[in-house]
């Protein structure tokens, strides 16, 4: 394990955070579905780090109820999909960003991701790969505006970044960068894990 690796481990659990580090996906996918219980409700957040492990898709195989708003095909089921997600048992998604000084920082469009990590649900598990981690919270606002343009296009969206790649705090109407959050230390009432895989995973 870098060194940089386990700054970051030890500075998340001195924030009383749970951590759990692989060296695999697959270690990791299979300590979740220990992890998650079958009788738990799941919701998930928007994230291509747990479409690219299909956890959705073996969560729902082994029984567990599923609420994700991408596995759905129109607003209002995506909506009625992210408001039973926000009061699951269980919220599962990745970040945009992890501080070598132990933050979790998180930009959103809707804001229903960034809500239900740290209010909601009893228990928030993210999933991230190593190329997640950031030296600091400026260090993480550049990665997230480096890679925002990649969801962009991912969701065709009609945004200066789609087109150049380059973050310009625009004022499009389809602008996804409007809320940021900073999770400084373990929320009250609330249990965070972190599952930290030493792969790059999602954007």
């Amino acid at each position: 394990m870098e060194q940089i690796v386990r700054n970051t481990i030890e500075a998340l659990k001195k924030n009383h955070f749970d951590v759990k580090y692989f060296e695999t996906s697959k270690e990791a996918v299979d300590e979740l579905l220990i992890e998650i219980k079958q009788e738990e409700s799941v919701g998930i957040g928007g994230s291509m780090t747990i479409k690219n492990l299909e956890l959705d898709r073996l969560l729902l195989e082994r029984g567990n109820t599923v609420h994700w708003h991408w596995l759905e095909t129109t607003p209002e089921r995506m909506d009625q999909a992210r408001g039973a997600a926000a009061a699951a048992d269980v919220y599962l998604t990745s970040t945009n960003a992890l501080t070598q000084d132990g933050k979790i920082v998180n930009t959103d469009g809707v804001g229903n991701r960034v809500a239900a990590m740290f209010y909601g649900p009893k228990k928030t598990i993210i999933v991230c790969g190593i190329n997640k981690i950031a030296e600091n919270l400026d260090g993480a606002m550049e990665r997230i505006e480096k890679n925002a343009y990649k969801n962009a296009r991912r969701l065709k969206l009609n945004t200066p970044c789609a087109v150049n790649e380059n973050c310009s705090d625009c004022s499009s109407p389809q602008r996804m960068c409007n809320i940021t959050t900073i999770i400084r230390k373990k929320p009250m009432k609330k249990d965070i894990t972190i599952i930290l895989i030493n792969e790059e995973l999602g954007y």
